[in-house]
């Protein structure tokens, strides 16, 4: 099995670097975060690579501060882990480190991944790739201690939406029990993750609302996010997170849709459905992917172009 192999080339590793994808999330931090630490169990020489900060949501987060920006510096690793990762180009800059490895393996949960490591582990039926980390340090033997749980946890709420999507299964539950027995405090955990938010965000969000706009006879809903929204309402690029949910939830609506304007000039789309519509395969047309009921690609292109084609193409998939 390809878990076994990637076990045991784990063993024989001294030093490893660990790498979440581009514009990190709860699940690619939590489960990076959970993995080094338990390799640092193992006397393993481990460090954790982002692109860029991590968001400020997930502060609360142990140890968060030793995940750094890479410096663009090419050190030798004897490994290097890919994760939550569902092809090489979401490794950004970083792929020069990946490249570079001897060995490099690629542990994930999209159905659209690429394959693109020696040793890859994508099991699409996973809530996150925190519940499959949770499988690997059982099989490795790992104590999963407090802060463990606390990260894993964290990546499963962050992915299911506090184990509401419909990527839950019995077996995140079951997960999710036993971080629970660790001693975390699941309410702080929402708490921080779901509740919390700052003025500049919320100040975005109303802008968002205020743009939403029906196709489809009321069965599809977008919103369109532009550079002098961010900046009017004082936020940040990651408190756009979370706000295609708003068009989503609207009552008759199976796909919501973002289009988000970057400040680099590309426009990234992210796309929800609610029972129906694969938007990973909508993705995938765009070079992008994910799941069966969220994914995202990014574009080159303008606003209204990015507009046209993403609703021709969610069109077609109704």
């Amino acid at each position: 099995m390809q878990i076994n192999n990637i076990i045991e080339v784990i063993k024989k590793s001294k030093k490893v670097a660990v790498l979440p994808h581009v514009t990190v999330d709860g699940d690619s931090l939590g489960s990076s975060l959970a993995l080094a630490a338990a390799l640092r169990k193992m006397d393993k020489l481990v460090q954790i690579y982002l692109e860029e900060n991590a968001p400020q949501v997930y502060s609360f987060l142990p140890r968060i501060d030793e995940a750094r920006i890479w410096d663009g510096k090419v050190e030798e690793y004897d490994l290097v882990i890919a994760l939550d990762t569902g092809d090489i180009e979401r490794l950004g800059k970083r792929v020069a480190l990946f490249n570079s490895a001897p060995v490099t393996v690629n542990i994930d949960h999209h159905k659209t991944n690429t394959l693109f490591a020696q040793y890859n582990f994508v099991n699409a039926s996973a809530s996150s790739v925190g519940e499959i980390i949770h499988e690997f340090l059982i099989l490795m033997g790992v104590e999963i201690d407090r802060d463990i749980a606390l990260y894993i946890y964290t990546a499963i709420a962050a992915d299911t939406g506090g184990f509401r999507y419909s990527n839950t299964k019995q077996s995140t539950h079951m997960v999710a029990a036993d971080l629970v027995s660790k001693g975390i405090d699941v309410a702080e955990v929402s708490r921080q993750l779901f509740e919390i938010v700052s003025i500049e965000k919320l100040k975005l969000i109303g802008a968002a609302v205020n743009k939403i706009e029906l196709f489809e006879e009321g069965t599809v809903a977008l919103i369109i996010i532009d550079g002098e929204m961010i900046k009017a309402a004082g936020a940040k690029d990651e408190d756009t997170e979370g706000i295609v949910n708003y068009a989503r939830n609207i009552c008759g609506v199976e796909v919501g849709v973002v289009i988000k304007q970057k400040e680099n000039g590309e426009i990234k789309i992210n796309l929800r459905s609610n029972r129906y519509v694969d938007v990973s395969l909508i993705a995938k047309k765009f070079n992008g992917g994910g799941h069966q009921r969220a994914a995202g690609c990014t574009v080159i292109t303008d606003i209204e172009t990015a507009k046209k084609n993403i609703i021709e193409e969610i069109r077609n998939a109704l």
